[in-house]
């Protein structure tokens, strides 16, 4: 948890989503459904299927905590800012929010972005700032959960995202794939949105994979699949840790776009009780210390499989074979 010196709110922001309209290509709108956005804090511009729109436009409403209007509040010169920004593209973009009522504590307006800014997802918080002891534009509160805003999708989720691929490990044009030839599966978490590769030239793979019914084929596919899906969230777990940006103190930013999502979802199983701020600068100082990451390993393993439903999928083998045993017997 960060400390200021300086005081503050002690709660977050509000921050809603009310409308999303996109502005397509011949200067016409389409103003989408309320299904745009979701309660999971999310919105999909691709849930319409235009593929020749040039902006969108989101309304918003945040709503601040008590005694940000008090009478005796350490600040002045109030304002809230909703904040738009993408890790892909390093753009960052900002509008200032309209006071409702002077003696009210919700805000709103519209936020504009454009397409050509962003290849996939961004985050979108709000800020309230203000002057404090002669100092402006000081931070009073924010939201303590952003947005996710996503260009592509047609649904508005914020889960991790994943592009599954079949290559011919041998024969891949991607030449380095041509290294894990004995793989069953490779994860890539170097591309825009993590990618698993699923090695066709393993004999039997894609079969099983594609399996239904209630047969022993499906049985071990769903174990194939808790293990892919554990390899898969250890994976990008250490993609995510691994390629943190570093305040000028060394501490660690949380991360926009999958990799925050990722660490969000991770944290609280890989350091429990803790903040996942608090928890990320943790993990942050273990991972580049001289000791304690190691001994960390356990942990993100625990977290990978519970994410992974690996211990449901294994239930439901060991009791389907048992009952095809007892059929068997009788």
């Amino acid at each position: 948890m960060k400390i200021y010196p300086y005081k503050r709110l002690s709660r977050s922001i509000t921050l809603r989503v009310t409308s999303v309209s996109l502005r397509l290509s011949d200067g016409t709108r389409d103003r989408l459904e309320t299904t745009a956005y979701s309660p999971q804090q999310a919105v999909a511009l691709g849930i319409a299927g235009h593929t020749d729109w040039v902006s969108a436009t989101i309304g918003l409403s945040a709503t601040l905590p008590p005694g940000a209007n008090a009478p005796d509040a350490a600040w002045s010169e109030l304002c809230v800012l909703a904040v738009l920004t993408d890790g892909e593209t390093n753009v960052r973009s900002s509008v200032e929010l309209t006071h409702d009522a002077e003696d009210g504590r919700d805000w709103s307006g519209f936020l504009e972005l454009f397409r050509d800014d962003h290849v996939g997802r961004a985050s979108l918080a709000a800020y309230a700032v203000g002057t404090v002891d002669g100092v402006r534009g000081r931070s009073i509160a924010e939201t303590d959960r952003s947005w996710i805003v996503d260009t592509v999708s047609d649904e508005p989720v914020r889960g991790l995202q994943l592009d599954v691929q079949k290559a011919s490990f041998k024969k891949s044009s991607r030449v380095w794939l041509q290294a894990y030839a004995d793989a069953p599966w490779i994860v890539d978490v170097s591309a825009r949105v993590p990618t698993v590769f699923v090695n066709t030239d393993v004999e039997g793979v894609l079969g099983l994979l594609d399996s239904n019914g209630s047969g022993v084929d499906t049985k071990v596919r769903d174990l194939l699949v808790a293990q892919m899906a554990t390899d898969v969230w250890t994976a990008v777990f250490h993609g995510a840790i691994g390629d943190l940006e570093v305040e000028p103190g060394g501490g660690p930013v949380f991360p926009t776009d999958w990799q925050g999502e990722v660490l969000r979802e991770m944290l609280p199983d890989v350091m429990p009780g803790m903040h996942v701020e608090e928890a990320l600068r943790q993990v942050h100082r273990r991972r580049t210390g001289d000791s304690g990451w190691v001994e960390l390993q356990t942990r993100i393993h625990y977290a990978a499989v519970r994410r992974a439903d690996a211990t449901k999928a294994l239930a439901y083998a060991i009791r389907g074979l048992e009952q095809m045993n007892r059929e068997s017997d009788t």
